[in-house]
């Protein structure tokens, strides 16, 4: 069953059901005569009322909600619940009216009695008052756009993030895709200094041996600190590369790079390994 298919006129129904519950356990007759202390039957105890006014009503409410609230219409005799559950509610109304015109049911016409007999109590007025809400709710639905409307709002959609905003729950997320580790730097943008970190981009291989000398310079970071060592083959480094910043590869000796700094000095990698190619 679907709760969220329920309409606004179906909530008056449920309510006007509940109000003839309650009714149904208050006083069926009123008599000024009735010593205090004296308890009245209520709607329960009278076989008529109970049948045709309370348990009409109440059995005609619950066709009207399940029939809204069934994913498929139901038919009974070619008529579907609904329709069934509105005839019983104009006819548990028409017996409660019945009943309040003449609650004692022509007991009042035995003997020549002068007394005209009990009047409607608080429970069979209710109750009137109950059925006839619940069978204009149950007739006019269908016609009444205002009462067509969803009993329960539709669950509003998630906000949309801010540009950049984490998703909810951080980092791993119940659902979320582990995130990958990114590198240390990527291409300079035109326009951005020199050696600031811009957006990371993937890992390139390590540099491959140029074929026939041809060699074009490029940028690149390290993952990790590395020695850049002098161009005549000292062993002493003459700098060391730092990640999250830019070099330029001028010149390509076997596996290792001839770098540049951003002060200018010239070296040797030797380790190309991992490194990120802008």
């Amino acid at each position: 069953m679907n709760i969220r298919s329920l309409t606004r006129g179906d909530g008056v129904v449920i309510g006007a059901a509940v109000l003839l519950f309650i009714a149904s356990f208050l006083d069926n007759y009123s008599n000024d005569g009735v010593p205090d202390g004296y308890d009245l039957p209520n709607l329960w105890e009278s076989g008529p009322v109970l049948l045709s006014v309370v348990l009409a009503g109440i059995i005609g409410a619950a066709l009207v909600v399940v029939a809204r609230a069934l994913p498929q219409p139901r038919k009974v005799a070619g008529l579907d619940l609904g329709q069934f559950g509105a005839a019983f509610a104009v006819f548990a109304a028409w017996s409660a009216l019945g009943n309040v015109i003449d609650p004692a049911g022509g007991l009042n016409n035995f003997g020549g009695s002068s007394d005209g007999g009990p009047d409607a109590g608080t429970g069979l007025i209710l109750a009137l008052i109950a059925t006839l809400v619940m069978a204009a709710a149950a007739i006019a639905t269908p016609l009444v756009p205002a009462l067509q409307a969803g009993l329960v709002p539709a669950p509003k959609p998630a906000a949309p993030q801010p540009y950049g905003a984490q998703p909810p729950g951080g980092y791993g997320y119940p659902g979320a895709q582990p995130q990958q580790q990114q590198p240390y730097g990527a291409q300079p943008q035109p326009g951005q200094p020199f050696g600031q970190q811009p957006a990371p981009q993937a890992a390139a291989p390590a540099p491959q041996p140029a074929a026939g000398g041809d060699f074009s310079p490029f940028w690149f970071a390290v993952p990790v600190p590395r020695q850049l060592f002098a161009e005549d083959g000292s062993p002493t480094p003459i700098a060391e590369l730092a990640p999250g910043t830019w070099y330029l590869a001028v010149e390509q000796r076997g596996a290792a790079l001839v770098a540049q700094t951003q002060d200018g000095r010239r070296g040797v990698l030797q380790d190309t390994s991992g490194i990120q190619r802008g």
